[in-house]
């Protein structure tokens, strides 16, 4: 068997498989519903939420979120998590 590159070509037989990336055949519903279950087997869900200015300025007084980081979408959403966990007990 002689492998290159994506191509896979059985040397007794002679015939030619492309390999594909499993990923690829599903479609963007099958990975969105992949996703969904996946956070579901973790306890997660994914939610989509709105902040006022005055809750990024909330997480900044509380030193959860540095000022010059206010709009970065990434480091709001730490700031937001690091408030829930010191918020919401959720050990128990």
């Amino acid at each position: 068997m002689v492998l290159s590159g994506m191509v896979d070509t059985d040397s007794i037989s002679g015939t030619t498989l492309i390999e594909r990336d499993p990923a690829a055949k599903r479609s963007a519903a099958a990975e969105r519903m992949r996703l969904h279950r996946e956070r579901r087997s973790k306890g997660l869900r994914c939610l989509m939420i709105e902040l006022r200015e005055t809750e990024i300025v909330a997480l900044i007084r509380k030193g959860l979120l540095k000022f010059e980081m206010r709009n970065d979408l990434n480091a709001v959403r730490g700031a937001l998590y690091d408030f829930f966990d010191r918020t919401l007990d959720a050990t128990s």
